[in-house]
């Protein structure tokens, strides 16, 4: 991994923990993710426009990440609506890079080297402590359905993050990849607000209008800037320091949504970083 690959998907990291905080503040979910799909798909189509036609292999890969992109938005909106955005984020960002570690290493022949492997390990452990800070509920206990779909989310992003990322290599191009993954994937959660609505559909989203489509143009930044590194570095280290935005999320939860921070959280961002660095130091 180059210094230039890890400042895009540091860059990515940021620009992902903003639309996800976005999302959350709308109280509506589903209004949140109707207006930043809808924008995804928005953009996806002015992209196209321009972008050269991903080459025919490429097009399974889009259509299956489009449908688990679906069940990712679902399993996200849950999250959020059960669990606090300190707590679901760090959980949900945070399962992904071991579970595409072992998916990298089967389907796409990735099997990490020495530092490679030992920085995916550190940064995963940090991430995990983020994500175990925070977990008890109001009553003292976890809350397990919010800890269950956060799990879920997670799942999620690692599987669609594999498929992209063989996906994108065979497409010829990243910018027509996701140009027509924003298009497939971006569609769902609209029509369903239509369907649920039917005419009030305008009338919910005008308020939060700007807002979700802000968040849709920082959520096609943050996972174009991915899908460029993936064709350049490895699926685990990426889906590693992407998730650096963890840290990111946290302090936007702390500052704006008033939710614990505290030392532990210091600690595991300073394993994270230290993750970062074994990582930097194999590329």
């Amino acid at each position: 991994m180059t210094p230039l690959v890890a400042a895009a998907v540091l860059l990515a990291a940021v620009t992902h923990a903003s639309w996800n905080a976005l999302a959350h503040h709308i109280t509506d979910k589903l209004v949140g993710f109707t207006l930043i799909s809808g924008g995804g798909t928005l953009i996806g189509l002015v992209m196209a426009l321009f972008a050269p036609v991903p080459a025919a292999g490429a097009w399974p890969y889009l259509v299956a990440s489009a449908v688990i992109h679906v069940g990712y938005y679902w399993l996200l909106m849950t999250s959020f609506r059960l669990g606090d955005f300190g707590q679901a984020y760090p959980i949900a960002r945070g399962t992904a890079p071991l579970v595409v570690t072992v998916l990298a290493a089967v389907f796409a022949g990735e099997v990490p080297g020495g530092w490679q492997a030992a920085g995916v390990a550190v940064s995963c452990a940090g991430l995990t402590g983020l994500a175990l800070w925070g977990l008890r509920g109001s009553g003292g206990r976890p809350d397990w359905r919010a800890l269950g779909a956060a799990l879920a989310t997670g799942v999620s992003i690692a599987s669609y993050t594999v498929v992209d990322g063989l996906g994108v290599r065979a497409s010829g191009s990243a910018t027509g990849y996701i140009a027509w993954l924003m298009i497939l994937e971006g569609i769902a959660v609209p029509v369903f607000a239509w369907y649920r609505w039917r005419g009030e559909l305008v009338g919910k989203l005008r308020p939060f209008a700007v807002r979700g489509l802000i968040g849709a143009g920082l959520s096609v930044t943050a996972y174009g800037l991915v899908l460029w590194a993936q064709t350049r570095a490895d699926l685990a280290p990426i889906s590693a320091l992407r998730e650096s935005s963890i840290i990111v999320g946290a302090a936007i939860g702390a500052v704006f949504f008033k939710e614990r921070f505290g030392a532990p959280r210091v600690v595991a961002a300073g394993v994270m970083v230290a993750g970062i660095g074994l990582m930097l130091h194999a590329g």
